[in-house]
């Protein structure tokens, strides 16, 4: 994703690899925060949605579905909605329960666009 939005953005600003000039440079001269970062928002912006909702919701009914164990290709394994969640609270130093004060949690996980 990142090596896209890096190509679209220089093509934009007409400056190719050629010239040498930096990935953070050209995201400050187009005035955009990465797309992992942003990603990552919409992502949480979802998940405190989903916290929000009664319990007897279907979209929360989904959390307590048990999944059958299949045998899996080689490789890495994928993440799973949960470790995704868990992998990016962790790194806002956050727990989930923040996610039910609606403007508490959409302060938190805003990220601005540089300018």
């Amino acid at each position: 994703m990142n090596v896209a939005e890096m190509r679209m953005l220089r093509w934009m600003c007409g400056k190719p690899r050629k010239y040498r000039i930096r990935n953070i440079e050209i995201q400050r001269q187009v005035e955009v925060a990465p797309i992992d970062t942003k990603i990552r928002e919409g992502r949480l912006r979802w998940f405190g949605h989903l916290q929000r909702r009664p319990t007897n919701a279907p979209t929360r009914k989904l959390d307590s579905i048990e999944t059958v164990e299949i045998r899996r290709g080689r490789g890495r394994p994928k993440l799973t909605w949960d470790a995704l969640i868990r992998r990016d609270l962790n790194g806002l130093e956050s727990s989930p329960s923040i996610a039910l004060n609606r403007a508490q949690w959409k302060s938190l996980i805003h990220v601005a666009d540089p300018s």
